[in-house]
C-alpha cells in the first residue's frame, strides 16, 4: 500500500473553520485527520500540502518514520503551523493503519485502560452577558449531565482589570457557583490575558470559589513567569494548549508550571506526540486534560488517547455546535452522566461527508477574546451533536 495524495477540506464552523485532512492510498483505503488551527486555517492547509511531497509513494503504516523525517526536514522546527499540519496527517495515517488491521487506534497504542472518560463543558454560556444569564445557562448545562463548567468571565480585559471589571468577573463566578449548587466543578479560563500581578490577584480571589483550576492566567510566552505564579497562589493551574511538542514541554515540566496539562491533538503533532507528552507528565504525577474545542475528527482522535493513556483525567467538550456537525461527519457520541463513551470502530471510528462540507465553505474569522464578543461562541441555531444523549 502506498500513499497517492492528500486532500484538504475546510468547513466553516462559526467561530472557526475545521481543517480536515484526507490521506489517499492506491488500495482505495483512506484516512481522516484534523489540522484545525483557528484563524490560520489557510496557512495550515498549505503546510499540509507541503508535507504531501514527502509522503507520496510511501507506506502509510510507517508513521514514526514519516513524522521524524517531516519534522527533521522542516528545518524551522516546531510552532503551531508545522505541528498542526503534522498532526492532521499523522492522525489520518493512524486511521489508515487501524482500518487496515480492523482495530481501533487505541489498540495500536497499548490497548484500553478505560471505556469512557469524564467530560467538562465549554460553550455552555453562549450568548450570556450578565451574571444572571450565566447562572441560568449553567443550571441548564447541569440538567444536561455536565459535571464541570469552564468559561472566561473576564470580558475584553487584557493585562489589567479595573475595579469594575474585577467585580463583574467575581459576581459572574459567584452566580454560576450558586446555580450549580456543588453539582459541578468550576473551571476558570484566562485565555492568557493577564500580566503577573493581575493573575495573582485573580487567583487569590478564586480561592473562595473552590475552582478546579485557573487556566492560562498569563500569555504562554514566559514559562518562568507561569511557574512563579503557580508558586505564589493556592488554586491549581492548567496550561499547555499553546505548546506544540515534547521539547516545548520539557522546560514546562522542569519549571513546574502547572498542575494540569492541556496539549491539543490537532496542534501538538498528533496522537503519538501527545502520548509521549502524557508519559512525561506521568513521571511528574500530572494529569492530562487535553484542549479539545475543535471538530468531530479531533474529538474522535482525542477519545482514542483517552482510551489508552493512564493519566488522562478530563476531556474538554463543547456543549453544542453548528447544526450541521452531524451532517458533515458520521460522528456518534454517547454522553451520559458526565461521561463520554469511547467507541470501538476501526481506525479513529469516524468518516466525513465531502459534499456536506463543501456546502459550508471557508469564511475568515477573527479572535473574539479581547473584542467584547467572547460569549458569541455559537450561532443562534446551535444544536447538540450528542446523537444519543440522555436527559
Amino acid at each position: 500500500m502506498k500513499v497517492t495524495a492528500i486532500k484538504i477540506l475546510i468547513c466553516h464552523a462559526y467561530r472557526t473553520n475545521w481543517v480536515f485532512v484526507k490521506v489517499l492510498t492506491d488500495s482505495g483505503l483512506y484516512g481522516i485527520g484534523e489540522a484545525t488551527l483557528e484563524m490560520r486555517e489557510l496557512t495550515v492547509a498549505q503546510a499540509v500540502k507541503e508535507l504531501e511531497r514527502g509522503l507520496k509513494g510511501k507506506d502509510p503504516h510507517n508513521i514514526e518514520a514519516f513524522w521524524h523525517d517531516a519534522y527533521r526536514d522542516a528545518y524551522w522546527r516546531g510552532g503551531p503551523v508545522l505541528m498542526s499540519a503534522l498532526a492532521g496527517v499523522e492522525m489520518a495515517l493512524w486511521d489508515i493503519k487501524g482500518k487496515d488491521l480492523g482495530v481501533p487506534v487505541y489498540q495500536l497504542l497499548g490497548g484500553r485502560v478505560r471505556e469512557q472518560v469524564p467530560c467538562y463543558a465549554n460553550g455552555w454560556f453562549s450568548g450570556a452577558k450578565t451574571p444572571a444569564e450565566f447562572a441560568t445557562k449553567a443550571a441548564e448545562a447541569i440538567k444536561r449531565g455536565f459535571k464541570g463548567l469552564k468559561w472566561d468571565p473576564f470580558g475584553s480585559a487584557y493585562m489589567n482589570l479595573s475595579r469594575e471589571e474585577f467585580r463583574e468577573a467575581m459576581d459572574c463566578i459567584a452566580a454560576v457557583k450558586e446555580a450549580v449548587r456543588e453539582q459541578a466543578d468550576l473551571l476558570i479560563e484566562g485565555h492568557g490575558r493577564f500580566n503577573l500581578p493581575t493573575a495573582v490577584r485573580v487567583a487569590h480571589a478564586l480561592e473562595e470559589f473552590d475552582v478546579l483550576w485557573f487556566e492560562e492566567p498569563i500569555p504562554p510566552d514566559n514559562q518562568q513567569a507561569l511557574a512563579e505564579i503557580k508558586n505564589r497562589i493556592k488554586v491549581p493551574i492548567a496550561a499547555g494548549e499553546r505548546l506544540y511538542s515534547r521539547w516545548d514541554y520539557r522546560e514546562f515540566f522542569r519549571l513546574g508550571c502547572a498542575d494540569f496539562i492541556q496539549p491539543d491533538v490537532s496542534h501538538a503533532g498528533g496522537l503519538m506526540e501527545v502520548k509521549k507528552i502524557a508519559a512525561m507528565a506521568e513521571c511528574h504525577h500530572i494529569p492530562l486534560c487535553p484542549h479539545n474545542p475543535s471538530g468531530p475528527v479531533a474529538n474522535a482522535a482525542t477519545l482514542q488517547l483517552a482510551a489508552c493513556i493512564p493519566n488522562f483525567y478530563l476531556l474538554e467538550t463543547m456543549s453544542s455546535d453548528v447544526p450541521y456537525r452531524n451532517r458533515i461527519s458520521d460522528e456518534k457520541i454517547h454522553f451520559e452522566n458526565g461521561m463520554m463513551r469511547i467507541g470501538d470502530g476501526p481506525g479513529l471510528g469516524i468518516d466525513i461527508d465531502e459534499e456536506a462540507i463543501i456546502e459550508h465553505s471557508y469564511r475568515p474569522q477573527d479572535l473574539r477574546h479581547y473584542q467584547g464578543a467572547l460569549t458569541q461562541i455559537r450561532p443562534d441555531d446551535a444544536a447538540t451533536y450528542f446523537s444519543d444523549h440522555k436527559q
